[in-house]
C-alpha cells in the first residue's frame, strides 16, 4: 500500500520527514490557538456591551463563556484522541479546521449573548479539542530522540498564539470593530487550515519503539480499559486536572485583572502577551531540561514555580510587576504544559496515545473550566481577585503534591493484562 511505502521512506529518510511533522503540528497548533487568542483581548468590552457595561454581571459571563470553551474540550476530547487512533488524525483534524472558522465566523454575526455562547463556547470548543490531544499524540509518535524538546516545540504554537494573534487582533477592533476581526481571522482559519490537513501524515511505523531507559519503556501492549485503570493513568490526570484549574482562571482574567489595576485595555493585552512569549520560551527550556534531567522532576519544578507565581499575583499592581511576573508565571505555565504528553507517551506507549492523553487532556480541560467560572464568580462576589490568586495558589501546590506522587517505576507487569483476557 502507498501509506507502507510512504512509512518506508520515511523512516529510512530519517531527521527530515520528522522535522516536517514538527512544522506542521507547529503551525496547525497555532491556528488552533486563534480563537483563545482573539478572545481573550475582545470578551471583556464585548460582554460590557450586550450587558449594558454592567461590570459585575460582565465579569461573571467572562468566566462562564471560559468554562463553556473548556467543558466542550473535557467531553470531546477523549472522543476524539480515541477517534484519531481508530481513523488516523487527518480526519479529525479537518472536522476541527471546519468547526474553528465555522464557529468565529458565526460568531461574528452573534446578536445575544447565547448566541454568541453557542457559536464560540460550543464549536470552538470542540475545535480545540479536535487538535490538541491528536496532535500532541501525532508529534511524540513522529520523535523518538529528544522526545521532551520536540513535544515541546510542537506545542509552542500555543505560545506564540499570545504573542500574535492577541494584539493583531485588538488592532482589527481598534480600526474596526470585534465582528469585523473574529470574521476576518475565522475566514483566515478556513484558508489556511483546511489546505494544511490534507498534509497531515500518520507517523513512520517502527516509531512505537522502546526508550533508551528501560524504566520508562513500554515493555507490554496495553489496551485501552488496561492503560485508564493505572494508577500512573489516575496520578497524571489528577496533576493536569490541578494545574490547570490553578493557572486557568489567572490567565483568562488576567487582561481584567490589569485593567482592575488601572492599567489601559491595550496595554493590558501586552501584559497577557508577553505571558505568552515567556511561555514559548519556558517550554522549549523545560524541554530541554526534561530530556536531560527526566520528565517528572522538571514537571515538578515547574509546577511549583507556577504556583509561587500565582500567588506572587496577591502583591502586584503596576504594569512593570505586571510584566515581570508575567515573564516567571508564563515561563512556568507553559513549561508545564507539553510534559504531560512525554510521561504518558513514555508509559503507555505511541499506539493507545491518542485516546489515553485524551483522556488526560479531558481532565486538563475540566481545570481550565473552573478558573474562569471561578475567576468570574469571585469578582462578582467579592468586586475584586484577591480570592481568585489566593485559591489558585493552593491548587497549584495541591498540584505539585500529586505530581510527586507519579512512579515512574515499571508498569506492573501483567495481571491486567490476564484480567483483560
Amino acid at each position: 500500500m502507498n501509506g507502507d511505502v510512504g512509512a518506508e521512506t520515511a523512516t529510512a529518510a530519517g531527521p527530515q520527514p520528522r522535522r516536517g511533522a514538527v512544522v506542521f503540528i507547529f503551525i496547525t497548533l497555532l491556528l488552533d490557538m486563534l480563537a483563545l487568542g482573539i478572545i481573550v483581548p475582545i470578551l471583556p468590552k464585548l460582554i460590557e456591551g450586550f450587558v449594558s457595561n454592567d461590570t459585575a454581571n460582565a465579569a461573571r459571563i467572562f468566566g462562564l463563556f471560559g468554562s463553556i470553551w473548556a467543558l466542550m474540550q473535557f467531553v470531546c476530547s477523549p472522543i476524539l484522541g480515541a477517534l484519531s487512533d481508530r481513523f488516523g488524525t487527518r480526519i479529525v483534524v479537518l472536522a476541527g479546521s471546519l468547526l474553528l472558522g465555522l464557529g468565529l465566523v458565526t460568531a461574528s454575526q452573534a446578536q445575544s449573548l447565547w448566541q454568541f455562547q453557542l457559536c464560540f463556547g460550543v464549536l470552538i470548543g470542540i475545535a480545540a479539542g479536535s487538535f490538541y490531544a491528536p496532535m500532541m499524540a501525532l508529534a511524540s509518535a513522529w520523535i523518538d530522540k529528544h522526545r521532551s524538546l520536540a513535544v515541546a516545540l510542537v506545542s509552542a504554537g500555543m505560545g506564540v498564539s499570545p504573542l500574535t494573534v492577541a494584539p493583531s487582533a485588538s488592532w482589527l477592533i481598534t480600526a474596526y470593530d470585534w465582528r469585523f476581526a473574529m470574521l476576518v481571522i475565522g475566514i483566515a482559519a478556513w484558508v489556511l487550515l483546511i489546505p494544511a490537513s490534507f498534509l497531515v501524515r500518520p507517523a513512520p511505523q517502527g516509531t512505537n519503539v522502546a526508550m533508551p531507559t528501560a524504566a520508562s519503556a513500554p515493555q507490554t501492549e496495553w489496551t485501552v480499559a488496561q492503560a485508564l485503570r493505572t494508577p500512573q493513568f489516575i496520578t497524571l490526570a489528577l496533576a493536569h486536572f490541578a494545574c490547570c484549574a490553578a493557572h486557568s482562571g489567572p490567565i483568562f482574567h488576567m487582561v481584567s485583572y490589569a485593567m482592575v489595576c488601572g492599567i489601559a485595555p491595550l496595554t493590558a493585552v501586552t501584559v497577557y502577551s508577553l505571558a505568552g512569549f515567556s511561555g514559548l520560551g519556558g517550554r522549549l527550556l523545560l524541554g530541554v531540561l526534561a530530556d536531560r534531567l527526566g520528565a517528572k522532576p522538571v514537571l515538578v519544578g515547574g509546577l511549583l514555580v507556577q504556583a509561587l507565581s500565582i500567588a506572587t499575583y496577591l502583591a502586584v499592581a503596576q504594569l512593570g510587576e505586571f510584566y515581570a511576573l508575567s515573564v516567571v508565571f508564563g515561563l512556568a505555565y507553559g513549561g508545564v504544559m507539553p510534559l504531560y504528553a512525554v510521561l504518558v507517551r513514555e508509559f503507555f506507549g505511541a499506539r493507545i496515545m491518542g485516546t489515553v492523553f485524551g483522556a488526560v487532556s479531558a481532565f486538563a480541560s475540566l481545570g481550565m473550566a473552573l478558573g474562569p467560572w471561578a475567576g468570574g464568580y469571585v469578582f462578582d462576589t467579592f468586586h475584586g481577585y484577591t480570592w481568585l490568586h489566593a485559591g489558585s495558589f493552593a491548587i497549584g501546590l495541591a498540584a505539585v503534591a500529586v505530581a510527586l506522587s507519579f512512579s515512574t517505576k515499571h508498569r506492573p507487569s501483567l495481571d491486567l493484562g490476564r484480567a483483560a483476557a
